[in-house]
């Protein structure tokens, strides 16, 4: 092993190499740096803390962030400073209700502060909740019209998922009255409500049912008379050819004109 050679006189401890700094530098004083009770992080916390500018956040999170030790050491750490009187932290509310934690740094300690003791925040009244409307009572029932809920309940037969309760039967039966009462027979309100149903299940039959009833309702018959419609002439016979002189004429069939027809006649009464 070689030992360095020196001019200078040896001497054991620590030997400061001197060094003037004019800018980027942060000034600590022998109390915080060589206190008696501060742990080494609490201290290299605290010249951390120090060589910051106003408004920088120093919360635990904000702190884990920057440094390898964990929120557990990093919250000791703070405590040790609150109590040595270098950190103060205060939570106050703010004029729109916030609470805010409000935190100074003490280049110099303070004994005073202590264990501040948090104030304790008056409890911010909860807005006045307006009670909840009462529901509308349901309308009553008509009453019951049975050849109509007879048509309702019987969709049924034919295809399962128009099932209704009492209840729907009761309030649609005056939707299928109106249908029978402007001449359309429950054979064709029955084809109107069960033809081109959707496919797979059908959740609400009843508003499916209600829309229907609803919105292809036909309108009333008038009440007034068609007017009669024009006698349309007859067709005239169409043109044939004469079978005896070849000449033109009409008839519904084919065959020999009137003058070839007398000509015929005659020579056969003669």
């Amino acid at each position: 092993m070689t030992v360095a050679q020196s001019s200078a006189p040896a001497r054991a401890g620590v030997v400061h190499i001197r060094h003037r700094h004019t800018s980027h530098f942060v000034v600590v004083g022998n109390h915080l740096a060589q206190h008696p009770n501060l742990s080494l992080v609490a201290r290299g916390l605290a010249v951390y803390v120090q060589s910051l500018p106003d408004g920088v956040t120093i919360g635990i999170k904000d702190l884990t962030r920057r440094f390898k030790e964990g929120a557990v050491i990093i919250a000791a750490a703070l405590r040790e400073l609150e109590e040595a009187g270098y950190l103060e932290r205060e939570r106050v509310r703010t004029d729109r209700g916030r609470v805010v934690t409000v935190t100074r740094w003490h280049e110099c300690p303070q004994p005073a502060i202590g264990h501040a003791v948090e104030p304790r925040l008056a409890p911010v009244p909860e807005p006045a909740q307006a009670p909840a409307p009462d529901r509308a009572p349901e309308p009553p029932l008509p009453p019951l019209d049975q050849p109509a809920a007879d048509i309702l309940a019987a969709l049924r037969r034919l295809d399962a998922r128009l099932t209704l309760p009492s209840k729907d039967v009761r309030r649609l039966a005056p939707a299928v009255r109106a249908w029978l009462d402007r001449d359309i027979g429950p054979r064709q309100i029955v084809r109107t409500l069960t033809t081109d149903l959707p496919v797979g299940r059908i959740p609400w039959p009843a508003r499916l049912l209600n829309y229907r009833l609803t919105n292809w309702l036909p309108p009333r018959l008038p009440t007034t008379p068609l007017e009669p419609q024009p006698e349309v002439p007859p067709r005239p016979h169409p043109l044939q050819n004469c079978n005896g002189c070849e000449r033109a004429f009409r008839s519904p069939t084919p065959g020999l004109c009137r003058d070839c027809r007398e000509a015929d006649g005659a020579h056969v009464a003669a």
